[in-house]
């Protein structure tokens, strides 16, 4: 995208109120001036209007004479799309700024910097709150995660490669060893190609489509088997950009939401060649294609998925344009497909640097290239890097932190950087889409349809923190699962793609949409949303979804025994998983039920907080578990843990134990205090069940690499011993994430981990999804600020030192609740001290709220 028009003059100059900071006055003409997200900006080609009325006729890309003078493309930023409502409460704010000489022109959205700003410019007021006042871009390393996460975790899966906040092209490296869905792990030497989509840290095999492998001589007999070897020592990644210097080839890669743009450098020689492996995905791949379109420019599609061994498959199109002409030469059809890859090669002589920009759609190969030409605006793959981390710089900047070590800084941006990587963008910058119905749609203009939502992993932390930050984004989410639904039949568990994959026990996509009514801005259609929840969840007839998925197994027994009886196998569970599913089922009834309650309609409301209870027909008195039951209603015989097997998944419970899965109660927590014997007795059993943080599935213990039981910590928030809840806590902050590549401590199951971090990091937890209740516990920094589009930002501050709470003043009044509301709380002030047993939050009124 080219520049093509001019701003008239406008200044910024920094706020003067020290207890409102970080906050920025925009000056038009001597007089702040605030305006909501342009209308005007839609798509690539349309005008965009000033602040104060003037009219710049440019693109919803670059405007501006000169480099410098720039306004980013306003959807890349973070959720404040073009169009988007003015009720969102997102605001543009633009203002000419010095940097290293040169004039800039910056849209900052919700207070932050627009992609396009120039590399370097830091907005001093927001960033007096991190000490230096730095990118927090620089504070991110993509290499954490791509190691090993523990005993019974493996690898966790993340990739280092460049991506665009919830972008649709993640082009990252593959290794040898392939972990799922990120594809490259630290350990291992060698480079198999670099593909163009990725996800962080899933439990199966996913993406890794079209992977390009550059080779500076001979190209081997079967090209697939090509492999480079891997110095870690020549690599270098940053949000936005990777780049890696192997076997004399320098290759750089960078991206915008739905494109790539390489660069190959090679060796001066008369042929070098570089690899097209059309059918070199993660998962077994059928009718790949490539054509040569001219000299120039392939295209071709794949179609794999298949996710966790499901039935669904879909088909990615491509195209890829260089800067130069190419010869290319066909690989041999196979099962694969007809013309499985490609092998091209260039004359480097004289011109050692190959240039590469690919757009990928999943509607059509004209969706690919019209992504291509609204988005690939640069062949400088540094320009392009360059807007790609002024984009993770807006995202990032939606929580600013100051103080703490430079380590802890690097873990907790890092973390907000894998939170943000997923849900994908799916439509194309027309906004057209593929369907669940196999048909093509389009979202309405200035929004986004999403895919790729682990629901059951991020329902309970990730999902929330997006809620609060990116409303605007959170809207598209929900309205992206009603979409589903109402093209396939039923709500989503883990929408991959256009197709559903049942994958994980429960009803996810209820907690989620609860969270976005409860967290974002109401931006989408609740009542339409609640009429699609009460269908998933007590409509057991009708045709199932694609011809195979359910949306809840064994949802009649539940409705008419009031549990799912541990007679089956299902949503990819590897044990009878009845009592799992069951809890999980309550706890999405609770999220109906506060919906509906939100609404206005008080008959589903009551008919579901009733059904969410259901968690107690699973109490055995005579163990004291939550354990699960045949049809007849029998527990099984013997002990509560009598068969667990270390590193095994117990019968009863999907991926975990009696033990984990005990506290999986979010919605009536009070309740199950009193059912275990009140606060003594539940504090001894939680005493035990953390003397270990990372067990894995078959020992009585806590773990942390899995998502059933992260919230159970804050349990202590409700049994008079919030000190312990905080020890906990930061016990698992310090032994199991670090700015490493094992610095996680499981599949990071995209952004589910890394949000706890986050969370866990601002002293906060979303504890009972479909509600704004934040446990508390100990603040990492000295200082951050949560920015929330559309109202007042959350400043929380400590005094002190030590890691346990003292005291604690909650906008300006003295407070010794153990929870705090996450919208209507705007500053929390936390007096800390090192005493292991303060008294603060301990009362019987200061626990976590009973809901009626």
């Amino acid at each position: 995208m080219t520049p093509s028009g001019r701003f008239s003059s406008f200044s910024i100059t920094a706020s003067s109120d020290p207890t409102r900071w970080p906050r920025r006055d925009i000056l038009h003409r001597g007089r702040p001036r605030w305006r909501a997200c342009p209308r005007g900006c839609g798509h690539t080609g349309q005008r965009v209007d000033t602040i104060g009325g003037g009219a710049a006729a440019g693109r919803c890309g670059f405007l501006g004479g000169s480099a410098p003078d720039l306004l980013c493309d306003i959807q890349a930023v973070t959720g404040c799309h073009p169009g988007e409502r003015e009720r969102e409460g997102m605001r543009v704010r633009i203002g000419r700024v010095a940097v290293s000489g040169a004039v800039a022109v910056a849209v900052v959205m919700a207070g932050v910097v627009a992609p396009g700003a120039a590399q370097g410019w830091v907005g001093a007021d927001r960033w007096a709150a991190r000490d230096g006042g730095g990118d927090p871009t620089a504070d991110v390393d993509p290499f954490v995660g791509t190691g090993e996460g523990g005993r019974w975790v493996g690898r966790i899966d993340t990739f280092p490669g460049a991506s665009a906040p919830f972008g649709m092209v993640q082009w990252s490296p593959d290794t040898p060893s392939r972990p799922d869905g990120g594809g490259y792990a630290y350990g291992d030497r060698q480079i198999t190609g670099f593909s163009l989509t990725h996800l962080s840290g899933p439990g199966c095999p996913a993406d890794g489509d079209v992977p390009v492998l550059p080779l500076p001589g001979a190209v081997p007999a079967k090209p697939q088997s090509a492999r480079l070897p891997l110095d870690h020592g020549q690599e270098t990644a940053r949000p936005g950009y990777y780049a890696v210097t192997a076997d004399g080839v320098r290759t750089e890669l960078s991206v915008t939401t739905r494109t790539g743009t390489a660069q190959f450098t090679y060796p001066r020689r008369a042929s070098a060649a570089l690899l097209v492996n059309v059918a070199g995905g993660a998962t077994a791949s059928t009718r790949a294609t490539v054509r040569v379109v001219n000299d120039r420019e392939l295209a071709g599609q794949v179609t794999s998925g298949h996710f966790c061994s499901t039935p669904h498959a879909s088909t990615l199109h491509f195209v890829l344009r260089f800067d130069r002409s190419f010869r290319a030469s066909w690989w041999r059809a196979s099962a694969h497909g007809p013309v499985p890859g490609t092998t091209l090669t260039f004359d480097t002589r004289r011109e050692p640097r190959v240039r590469m920009q690919a757009g990928v759609s999943w509607v059509g190969e004209e969706g690919a290239r019209a992504n291509l030409d609204a988005e690939a605006g640069s062949w400088n793959v540094r320009t392009v890097a360059d807007r790609a981390r002024a984009a993770w710089r807006a995202a990032l900047e939606a929580i600013s932190v100051g103080g703490g070590s430079r380590a802890q800084r690097r873990v907790f941006y890092t973390a907000l950087y894998h939170s943000f990587l997923h849900p994908d963008t799916f439509s194309d910058v027309d906004g057209r889409y593929s369907g669940f119905d196999g048909r093509i749609h389009r979202v309405a203009p200035g929004h986004v349809q999403y895919t790729n939502i682990s629901g059951w992993d991020v329902y309970r932390c990730q999902v929330p923190l997006l809620a609060l930050l990116f409303p605007g984004r959170a809207d598209d989410l929900a309205t992206s699962l009603l979409a589903d639904a109402d093209q396939g039949g039923w709500l989503p568990k883990w929408p991959y793609a256009d197709g559903y994959t049942g994958v994980m026990n429960g009803d996810p996509a209820d907690s989620m949409i609860a969270e976005i009514s409860a967290l974002g801005d109401g931006g989408f259609d609740a009542a339409h949303a609640l009429r699609l929840m009460v269908h998933g969840a007590e409509d057991t007839g009708g045709p199932r979804g694609q011809g195979w998925y359910t949306e809840r197994p064994g949802e009649d027994q539940y409705l008419r025994l009031g549990y799912v009886p541990n007679d089956r196998q299902d949503s990819t569970s590897h044990v009878h998983n009845g009592a799992s599913t069951t809890l999980e089922y309550a706890v999405a009834d609770f999220a109906v039920s506060r919906l509906a309650a939100a609404l206005g309609d008080g008959d589903t409301a009551g008919r579901f907080r009733h059904r969410a209870r259901n968690w107690r027909r699973l109490y055995d008195p005579a163990t004291r578990y939550l354990r699960p039951r045949d049809p007849g209603g029998a527990f099984p015989p013997g002990s509560a843990l009598g068969d667990l097997r270390d590193g095994q998944a117990q019968d009863g419970f999907q991926e975990g134990n009696a033990a984990q899965y005990l506290w999986m109660v979010p919605q009536d927590l009070p309740a199950l205090v009193r059912l275990l014997g009140g606060p003594s007795a539940t504090n001894g059993r939680l005493d035990r069940y953390f003397d270990e943080l990372n067990a894995g599935p078959g020992r009585p213990y806590h773990w942390q690499g899995n998502e059933p039981g992260i919230g159970t910590p804050w349990l202590y928030d409700g049994t008079g011993r919030p000190a312990r809840a905080q020890s906990v806590v930061r016990a698992i902050m310090e032994q199991l994430y670090a700015d490493t590549p094992d610095g996680e401590p499981g599949n990071d199951d995209l952004g589910a981990l890394s949000s706890w971090y986050v969370w866990a990091a601002l002293g906060l937890y979303p504890e009972t999804p479909g509600t704004t209740t934040l446990a508390l516990s100990t603040p990492l920094f000295p200082r951050a600020v949560v920015h929330r589009p559309g109202r007042d930002d959350l400043i929380i501050i400590t005094h002190g030192s030590g890691d346990h709470i003292a005291a604690l003043t909650s906008d300006g009044r003295d407070s010794r609740r153990t929870w705090t509301d996450a919208l209507t709380t705007d500053s929390l002030d936390f007096g800390l001290t090192p005493e292991t047993s303060p008294s603060w939050g301990t009362g019987p009124s200061d626990g976590l709220p009973e809901y009626p």
